[in-house]
């Protein structure tokens, strides 16, 4: 046996001092250790699919896998046995997997003639995707990785080698401490970063400490090393190759002679690639350049009239054609771009003639083509101001201009702050009907449960009316006990009560079960037809844009519902940095780093010009050739029910009172009811779109007024309110208000004692709004709550908001929300920058608070969100009432029935709080519709005249908001144009 250092038990310290001083590691007998014996070896396996074959998983290529039919995965058992081709010895076994939380367990088995089996290894526990064994020594020439599943889900296994590794070291008995350290010898700090160029290697080095604090090389220890990904690969003597762009978290272990483990503090491998973008699939690396001008994603970009225009900087991944124009409000076109030749790898900085003519939004839009195939676009952007543009007290990046219209200006990418006003019941903006009652229910003494069912089953028989609506289920005024769940199921079914107060109409859930009170809709959402897939064809399709073009769409039509699918690649993963979440401090697991994942946007298709297409209301997620692309697919969607609603009721639940506790999320607070054995949610809205839930209160639940799940959409919540949640103050609970789908409004509802008053779910694909709202007493922040859920707006909430890096929360929420807006919000706020993409915070009144990262565990920088008029609300006091208002007059146009809908509208926002204010308004454009459908143009005239003096009497009186009173001025300003 070879002299070992930590065998000795008893000695002094001068002595432990003096072998220590001269202990001499040796690298080289590590790097010549024994190589892979599976290496390129013939595999036979339980199954294998075309593109995983299963002599991938020996060919030492990393990025190749073996990967069974799902069919071979129902049993719960693959495997995969290698033939060494002769009988050898061998001791350890390293096998590579995409994930681990569908293994079981698994068996290492022997054999010399690969029917009879000794077993030499058994895992059951604590796997990783880099799994690396040993066991005592075993010769043969069969060597069978057997697997059983515990969920069937797919595995892949990137490579599998064999090894004997040298028994002669003992195990250590004395160490306390194991770390990696640096060239010089200097530990490396926990979570420290190692950079690598794709195709570089490494050598890792530990060191240890011993129980009498001294450090000792571990050279010569036997030591496994765990990488958590394959963009990565170590081999048995710490040799690290950089194989894919990302990060790998990476660990080494070492076992002592009592059995037990250390393992070192987490390190990370960051790979990178100069040359990653520079692919053909990339076609070309196109950029502008001005000195004058941010290029920055989430900050205006801005220049002067009478300015160069930017310079385009043009790389070809092939040989290309490239041609543009540049054209001024979406129209007219002011420059042209000849068309230009590029050989492969060509570098050119293409000038544009003249100088910016104006004022003005700019696009410079780019034409790439490619020799055989389907051209492909790109469009940078610009906006030209003159300093004073700007009106006083407003947003420099979306303010009124001098027609009273919004004016945005994007970033030099386009992206923008989004248009919302497609957001709520029937895409926005119209009111919600009253339905006539069908059938009518009385209190009951004992459970209501049945009765009610059988009263909405039974409306939910009658035919549909032109208006999409069967019927009303009215419950009168009184407590209705309810054991169970009440389901709509149907479309065109309200159920409605008498009144949310005290004397109404009060939905009690009864006993300890844990449900939702009233269900709608099915669990079954849109099916998407993958055969209808077109590729969009342009390089980059900013957040907020609704057009864009795809290679053919010929088979698509206006009115066609889509899914607009923007793919988020391993490496857009990499580049938001969501593939390094640091664990929870002093917890070792329970973070999961982030998978790939797709938004699907559901949208109509509007207009169809060629190949471009528009549609109904814009994209939250800018989709970027670099981190995978778009594809434009239809879908059909007979699952999910529409004209649904509950409105004008209570909900109450039993509890038990007895229980009691004082966990607060991650800290303690005052004794309250902490009871989870009750009712849940009062509504949840499943599959269904256009619905509602108004005029609603509930008290004493444990998750939520109303759930807006994953197939939701548009959906309104207003004028309701939530208080006393009974549950315990954690993780899960209390998200008073929960978006989970696309395109839904909650205004005017008021939370109290909620742990999230207004949250937004993971991966979101927005836009969702919610609007003069507010909570109290809250235990947590209104948010986007984790993984990335895009285009939220906060408008005028008074609440506790928080859009950050949420990192390690929960189980690696990380960047939470993107391209969100707080506008004229009051109270806590945080809004921080996610790679990429961006949060803008526009005349926020209240505390800025800082974000859980930076901080002195993860010290990482994070940039704050776009910041404006911070301390001071802007002058347009709406962002959202502001959108909706100028869309219905584009879409309506210029008529007496489009002013009096902005009447209704107003008039339900509280903008024009007096009845009778408004009265006389829908009055007065009445009888202004009438003289404009018989078309007498002098009357017209005099009523339109007539409605700007009422207006005018009004707003001196305060009976209107100024931006109601603004917008029907301009209305009346637009009317009276046509018609003189």
């Amino acid at each position: 046996m070879k002299r070992n250092l930590f065998t000795f038990v008893f000695v002094n310290l001068s002595i432990v001092a003096l072998l220590l001083f001269s202990y001499v590691p040796s690298l080289q007998a590590k790097e010549e250790m024994a190589s892979n014996l599976a290496l390129n070896k013939p595999v036979t396996v339980s199954s294998d699919t075309s593109v995983g074959k299963a002599s991938n998983a020996v060919d030492g290529d990393y990025k190749t896998y073996w990967q069974p039919l799902a069919a071979d995965r129902a049993d719960g058992n693959i495997w995969i046995t290698v033939d060494l081709e002769s009988r050898q010895s061998f001791n350890t076994l390293h096998a590579m997997w995409n994930r681990t939380d569908n293994i079981g367990k698994y068996e290492i088995l022997y054999s010399d003639d690969g029917e009879t089996w000794k077993k030499a290894f058994e895992g059951i526990s604590g796997f990783n995707k880099d799994e690396q064994v040993s066991f005592d020594t075993v010769t043969a020439r069969y060597v069978k990785l057997d697997i059983t599943l515990s969920r069937n889900l797919n595995l892949q296994t990137f490579e599998l080698a064999i090894y004997q590794l040298e028994e002669g070291e003992d195990k250590p008995i004395n160490l306390t401490d194991i770390y990696f350290v640096d060239d010089s010898g200097k530990a490396y700090s926990e979570n420290a970063f190692i950079d690598l160029n794709k195709g570089e290697t490494n050598q890792l080095q530990l060191k240890g400490k011993l129980k009498s604090g001294e450090e000792v090389d571990l050279t010569e220890v036997k030591k496994q090393y765990h990488s958590s990904t394959p963009n990565v690969t170590i081999d048995l003597s710490g040799k690290v190759t950089a194989i894919e762009v990302g990060a790998s978290m990476v660990t080494a272990k070492v076992e002592l002679a009592d059995g037990k483990t250390l393992t070192t503090p987490y390190m990370w491998l960051y790979i990178h690639d100069p040359e990653e973008f520079f692919d053909e699939s990339y076609v070309a690396h196109t950029d502008i350049s001005h000195p004058n001008m941010k290029m920055e994603i989430g900050q205006p970009a801005v220049l002067e009239p009478k300015d160069d225009f930017p310079t385009l900087n043009v790389r070809a991944n092939v040989s290309i054609e490239l041609s543009g124009e540049v054209v001024k409000d979406g129209e007219d076109v002011v420059a042209q771009i000849p068309q230009h030749t590029l050989a492969k790898d060509e570098k050119k900085d293409i000038v544009i003639a003249g100088k910016i003519p104006e004022n003005g939004q700019y696009e410079i839009r780019l034409t790439l083509q490619e020799a055989g195939k389907n051209p492909v676009y790109d469009t940078f952007y610009f906006t030209a101001l003159q300093q004073g543009d700007i009106p006083e007290g407003q947003s420099s990046i979306v303010f009124l201009n001098d027609d009273h219209r919004l004016t945005y200006v994007p970033d030099y990418k386009g992206n923008r702050v989004l248009d919302f006003s497609n957001s709520g019941y029937m895409g926005g903006g119209v009111t919600i009907p009253n339905v006539k009652v069908a059938v009518t229910v009385e209190p009951v003494d004992g459970d209501a449960t049945q009765i009610i069912q059988e009263a909405i089953d039974r409306v939910a028989k009658l035919p549909i009316d032109k208006d999409g609506f069967r019927g009303a289920v009215l419950l009168k005024k009184g407590r209705y006990n309810i054991g169970g769940t009440l389901h709509i199921n149907e479309s065109g079914v309200v159920l409605r009560g008498e009144g949310g107060g005290e004397d109404g109409t009060l939905i009690y859930g009864t006993g300890s079960e844990r449900r939702n009170l009233i269900e709608i809709g099915s669990g079954s959402g849109p099916s998407i037809d993958s055969a209808s897939a077109e590729t969009i064809t342009d390089l980059y399709v900013p957040s907020g844009n609704r057009t864009f073009h795809v290679g053919d769409a010929s088979a698509f039509n206006v009115g066609d519902s889509v899914m607009v699918r923007r793919v988020g690649n391993a490496r857009w993963i990499s580049e938001i940095g969501m593939d390094r979440i640091f664990m929870r401090p002093g917890v070792t697991s329970g973070t999961n780093q982030w998978a790939p994942f797709n938004l699907d946007f559901d949208r109509v298709i509007t207009a169809i010009d060629g190949n471009e297409i528009t549609i109904d209301a814009p994209i939250a997620n800018a989709i970027d050739h670099k981190w995978g692309g778009g594809q434009l697919m239809k879908y059909s969607d007979v699952s999910r029910i529409e004209q649904v609603g509950v409105e004008n009721m209570r909900a109450d639940s039993d509890f038990d009172p007895s229980i009691t506790d004082t966990v607060m999320d991650n800290g303690k607070t005052d004794p309250y009811y902490a009871d989870e054995d009750h009712a849940e949610r009062f509504v949840v809205f499943n599959s269904v779109k256009n619905g509602w839930a108004r005029h609603l209160s509930a008290t004493h639940m444990s998750y939520s007024l109303v759930q807006m799940s994953r197939n939701a959409k548009w959906i309104t919540v207003e004028d309701s309110t939530a208080t006393d949640f009974i549950s315990i103050i954690t993780g899960g609970r209390r998200y008073a208000n929960h978006l989970m789908g696309q395109l839904s409004l909650v205004q005017r509802v008021h939370v109290e004692t909620a742990r999230h008053a207004f949250v937004v779910d993971s991966r979101v694909q927005g836009p969702n709004v919610v609007l003069d709202s507010s909570s109290a007493r809250d235990y947590n922040t209104s948010e986007p709550h984790h993984r990335w859920s895009v285009g939220g707006l906060f408008d005028n909430v008074k609440a506790k908001i928080s859009i950050r890096d949420r990192a390690w929360l929960g189980s690696g929420h990380g960047w939470a929300g993107a391209n969100y807006v707080t506008w004229n919000t009051e109270g806590d706020l945080t809004s921080q920058q996610p790679p990429t993409a961006q949060n803008y915070a526009i005349g926020h009144v209240g505390p800025v608070v800082a974000g859980l990262v930076p901080n002195n565990y993860d010290s990482r920088p994070r940039s704050e969100g776009y910041w404006e008029s911070t301390g001071k609300h802007v002058t347009l006091a709406s962002l959202y009432k502001q959108q909706l208002m100028e869309r219905l007059i584009q879409e309506e146009g210029e008529s007496a029935n489009t002013i009096l809908k902005l009447v209704e509208l107003v008039h339900s926002w509280g903008d024009i709080e007096d009845k009778n204010v408004a009265r006389t308004l829908e009055t007065h454009l009445t009888a202004l519709e009438h003289f404009e459908n018989q078309g007498e143009s002098e009357k017209v005239i005099k009523h339109v005249k007539g409605l700007k003096q009422l207006l005018d009497h009004q707003q001196k009186d305060g009976g209107i908001s100024e931006q109601a009173y603004n917008m029907l001025q301009d209305g009346a300003n637009s009317l009276l144009k046509k018609w003189q």
